[in-house]
């Protein structure tokens, strides 16, 4: 335990100094946050007095600390990541929710962020505050860190009053989104991790153990069986033409992300592998959760619906979903019911939309499309958990298959030399 002295200030304005005992300054923030107190500076006790002799050393060493400090800060920059924005908006909904300002609430933030890339940030969008601009536009400036659904809803709360629901919306949308995220890549870390050690076993057997019994076959003479020839055949090929097959896959690999990152390519993509075996229903499911999630924060936050759905399907990660998402607004600008023009893009099962044309004529939508969005959420981990328990089986198969073929190339021979002598 270390001790910090802090300076902050509270709900009314007032500043508050003190110490405290913790692990570390973000232990000192996280208990000045849970006292609704705004960390302007924190610094730890022992390490003043040698700050204090570190600063004259900087002086008389004409500047050369400033480079080293910015060169240390490049080496350190990480990109913002989905933690940090969830603590973002949580800590912005508490603060907006306790009535401080914009400004003083964003540089209180400012100055208990670690990451300087997400510093950075918040010094921004404090200077576009302070220049006049609301706070959607100052956190527009950074389209990569915050996306337009965020933009979006922060722009309403503004318009609204009330952008501490805002910020909670948004903490809970991109607290369930990562929530998915975890569970995809959860089920699909056993089988990448299998392939993986499955390849390098093979690159192994192939390249270093397969040429040692073809020497020993050869000079013995003895007629070998087609599961040896074969094995023989394919090692002499990968270690004749390995820096072939190497580039040949990394141009393929390079293909597919060019090709993918295109817009026809793109939407190609995201239409067939929601087609795949096993993982596409699962894909498909993310996505129409992803839909419905954002629908019903739109909805709820007073957005209308033509813009709340350009809005999604700016989010909504799937550009065929996205292109549907779009059909359906054109059909809503015409004048079209968004029953009839969820029913047009074949996307939805009968119960969404039944919840759809419930919500139309009560008035609830984003309620029902809440729902609607647990549902999917609920299928998908149910869809993650059967695929999990579907590759096991299918992977113990492949893998006994492999070790079969090696078996019989190998000692087949093996066991004809010993039954001729």
């Amino acid at each position: 335990m270390a001790t910090f002295q802090y300076s902050g200030r509270n709900n009314t304005g007032s500043q508050i100094s003190g110490t405290i005992s913790a692990g570390s300054a973000d232990e000192v923030a996280a208990q000045l946050f849970n006292d609704s107190i705004t960390p302007i500076e924190i610094t730890e006790v022992a390490e003043s007095r040698r700050q204090s002799g570190a600063s004259r050393a900087r002086g008389a060493s004409g500047g050369s600390q400033s480079v080293a400090d910015r060169v240390n800060e490049l080496l350190t920059r990480k990109k913002i990541d989905a933690d940090e924005l969830i603590m973002f908006s949580r800590q912005m909904y508490s603060l907006t929710k306790a009535g401080l300002p914009l400004d003083r609430a964003i540089r209180g933030l400012e100055m208990s962020v670690n990451n300087p890339a997400m510093k950075g940030v918040l010094e921004d969008v404090v200077t576009g505050l302070e220049n006049g601009q609301s706070l959607a536009s100052a956190l527009g400036q950074h389209p990569e860190v915050f996306s337009s659904l965020y933009l979006s809803l922060i722009h309403i709360g503004e318009n609204t009053g009330r952008l501490d629901l805002a910020f909670y919306e948004i903490g809970r949308y991109l607290e369930l989104d990562k929530n998915t995220r975890k569970q995809v890549k959860s089920a699909t870390r056993y089988p990448t991790f299998v392939l993986g050690a499955m390849a390098a076993a093979l690159a192994v057997i192939t390249v270093f153990v397969i040429p040692v019994f073809s020497d020993t076959f050869a000079r013995l003479g003895a007629e070998l069986p087609w599961q040896t020839v074969a094995l023989i055949e394919t090692s002499n090929f990968v270690i004749n033409y390995w820096p072939l097959m190497l580039t040949a896959l990394a141009l393929m690999v390079f293909g597919f992300r060019s090709w993918v990152n295109t817009e026809s390519g793109r939407l190609t993509w995201d239409e067939k592998k929601m087609e795949l075996p096993l993982a596409g229903p699962v894909f498909e499911k993310v996505a129409l959760a992803r839909f419905s999630r954002t629908f019903a924060i739109v909805g709820s936050a007073g957005l209308p619906i033509v813009q709340g759905l350009n809005v999604v399907a700016g989010a909504v990660g799937n550009a065929f979903i996205a292109r549907n998402v779009n059909r359906m607004r054109e059909g809503v600008e015409r004048g079209e019911s968004l029953l009839r023009t969820a029913t047009a893009t074949q996307m939805f099962s009968p119960l969404v939309l039944q919840m759809i044309s419930v919500g139309e004529e009560t008035g609830t939508v984003d309620e029902l499309l809440s729902e609607v969005a647990d549902f999917y959420d609920a299928e998908v981990e149910y869809d993650i958990k059967q695929m999990s328990e579907a590759i096991e089986p299918i992977l113990i198969v492949f893998i006994a298959g492999l070790v079969l073929i090696l078996a019989l190339g190998v000692f087949l021979p093996i066991w004809d030399l010993s039954t001729a002598i």
